[in-house]
């Protein structure tokens, strides 16, 4: 089963661990070590630089910046592929996000 770990936390948090000189080198570690089971894995823009989409009776609406007010946000995402919900939950566990900030566990509808 294929899940989602969404890779959140406040800017500050999301400071932190950028400046943290062994942040990548764990997160490329924490990656190598899913082997096959990492389907994919990446970080996003901050939401500054996002655009969000609504299509409202037939018209497009477009929204520059950040959307939704929040004190987190969604700082990256790995796809993975494990057997259960607890091997998800254990290789969140053991991201290094989660020392920082918060790593969400979702499955995909099959």
């Amino acid at each position: 089963m294929k899940y989602l770990l969404l890779i959140c936390g406040d800017e500050a948090a999301y400071q932190a661990m950028l400046a943290d000189p062994d942040f990548l080198p764990a997160c490329r570690a924490w990656a190598a070590a899913r082997g096959d089971g990492l389907v994919m894995s990446g970080g996003l823009e901050p939401p500054a630089d996002a655009t969000t989409v609504r299509v409202r009776d037939g018209e497009v609406l477009l929204t520059d910046g950040p959307f939704v007010e929040s004190k987190e946000v969604v700082a990256g995402f790995s796809l993975i592929e494990c057997a259960s919900r607890e091997e998800a939950v254990e290789a969140a566990r053991s991201h290094p996000v989660a020392r920082h900030g918060t790593v969400e566990v979702r499955a995909l509808h099959a």
